[in-house]
């Protein structure tokens, strides 16, 4: 039997190389766009979409998650997942679109009453992938979620281009995103070749729905933390600020959701099923948390340092007004990098309660600061989200921690030595934008700029603090993984 330590490196090496990948397709992708629609197009495609990930949630379930975790599911219970799950699709789907008029009545944007029914049509289109891609998540076939996940952000890529050459302006984002969502759960259809059979009522899901519940109810209140502030930046100051704020925090939270997006699964797939041994389930936590905060924070030092010629390089010219509100989200950087695997630890510990805990007290600390940073418009936002996030971060590991076999300590160690070498680096990047500063080409002196922060912070981690052995005993498990895949 193949042992599970290979396919969990090899799975997450194939994400980490798919959301690579990814990042460089969805970063081009956004660079193209911004030059060929204006703030206002993504402010309106934006004020849509950030309300329907609401109903999205709810449609879910949360089964998706709850079909991964579960030590034994059978095809009789995945196939009333399914049936529930397109189920709430088309019901939720229905109330989105009744729920039309309001939306535009809310932000005062009669162009909403027609663009929401538009885009009602991917809860059905999500929903009936749902347990297909639980199926391949479960079954660790990463390197196939990889390829389906790329396949479906070149449809989008490509369809939004086109359709933003073609001059229809946000409708080009709108008819993207339901593209990319077909393809998607078709491609999961493809792939499994798993047909659902009908919903018998004999069939027992009823832990299945309350793991799902929890987990839903601790997404949406996730939800109303980290998108307030778009809604209410909308409300209230239009889809020109939205188009400006929603860029910025696009663009910085690309790396980190990326990184989360995929090692999000093949976490909860591995530390689940060492539930019972707790001295390999600890092993494997802090060297892969070890991993990630060795790629999240010298994106933040790079970010903080050089956000003006990242927003210049990939927005362009006309996107000078997203350069402060990107700098002050700079920090999010790091709070996401740090709290989000720790989501996967708690999961795999049937811990989602708390989950759902630290999510309702996230929640109005968020939201009381955004309220706060409103009356001061897209920079004021940023702030204030960043300050909340970063007071906040302390308190959510201690807590998450808590009763766990990873103990304050083990986090120190694991986050201290990337940490100082980020801290470093972050002095060599500042000194590199200072002497660069005369160069007349954003696109050169950020790319110089990296050289000289990424080069430092590396040679710091690796050689001068000691772990270049860690790394390397990394770097050999990843081909031990691949040589076993590919015997």
């Amino acid at each position: 039997m193949e042992n599970l330590k290979e396919r969990a490196v090899r799975g997450g090496l194939a994400k980490l190389i798919g959301q690579g990948v990814g990042v460089l397709l969805r970063v081009s992708t956004l660079a193209v766009l911004a030059r060929l629609l204006s703030p206002s197009d993504f402010g309106i495609a934006a004020m849509v979409i950030i309300v329907a990930g609401f109903f999205e949630l709810l449609a879910s379930a949360g089964l998706q998650w709850a079909a991964i975790q579960a030590p034994t599911i059978t095809d009789q219970q995945r196939s009333k997942l399914f049936w529930f799950n397109l189920s709430l699709g088309a019901a939720f789907g229905f109330m989105f679109v009744a729920a039309a008029p309001l939306l535009a009545q809310f932000y005062g944007e009669p162009r909403l009453f027609w663009v929401a029914p538009a885009y009602a049509l991917s809860f059905l289109l999500t929903s009936a992938g749902v347990q297909h891609l639980a199926l391949l998540e479960r079954q660790l076939r990463y390197v196939v979620v990889t390829y389906i996940d790329l396949g479906a952000q070149i449809v989008y890529a490509a369809s939004a281009i086109l359709l933003a050459v073609a001059g229809v302006g946000y409708w080009a984002l709108v008819f993207a995103s339901l593209l990319q969502a077909a393809t998607l759960t078709s491609s999961a259809w493809l792939a499994t070749r798993w047909v659902p059979g009908l919903p018998r009522r004999d069939t027992e899901i009823g832990s299945l729905l309350r793991f799902g519940a929890t987990l839903t109810l601790n997404n949406l209140v996730v939800w109303l933390a980290y998108n307030t502030e778009k809604i209410l930046l909308g409300r209230y100051w239009g889809a020109d600020a939205l188009g400006i704020y929603g860029r910025a925090y696009q663009l910085i939270n690309f790396p980190v959701a990326s990184i989360n997006a995929a090692t999000g699964g093949v976490a909860i797939s591995s530390l689940s099923r060492l539930h019972d041994d707790p001295v390999r389930h600890r092993a494997y936590f802090l060297k892969g948390y070890s991993l990630l905060l060795s790629l999240s924070m010298p994106l933040t030092a790079f970010c903080a340092v050089f956000g003006d010629d990242i927003v210049l390089v990939f927005l362009g010219s006309q996107w000078t007004e997203a350069v402060p509100v990107f700098r002050l989200l700079t920090p999010t950087v790091l709070f996401f990098g740090m709290i989000n695997p720790l989501q996967a630890l708690l999961l795999s510990l049937g811990l989602q309660r708390r989950s759902l805990y630290l999510a309702m007290v996230i929640a109005p600390l968020v939201i009381g600061a955004v309220a706060l940073g409103i009356p001061y418009g897209p920079t004021g936002v940023a702030f204030a989200f960043s300050a909340a996030t970063s007071l906040w971060l302390v308190p959510h590991i201690l807590w998450c921690l808590h009763g766990t076999n990873i103990s304050p300590r083990d986090m120190a160690v694991a986050a201290g030595k990337p940490f100082l070498a980020a801290v470093v680096a972050g002095v060599a990047g500042f000194a590199a934008h200072y002497y660069l500063g005369g160069l007349g080409q954003p696109l050169l002196r950020l790319c110089l700029g990296g050289i000289v922060t990424f080069g430092v912070y590396f040679g710091m981690l690796l050689f001068a603090l000691g772990q270049r052995t860690v790394y390397l005993d990394l770097l050999q498990g990843f081909r031990a993984a691949g040589r076993a895949g590919g015997s």
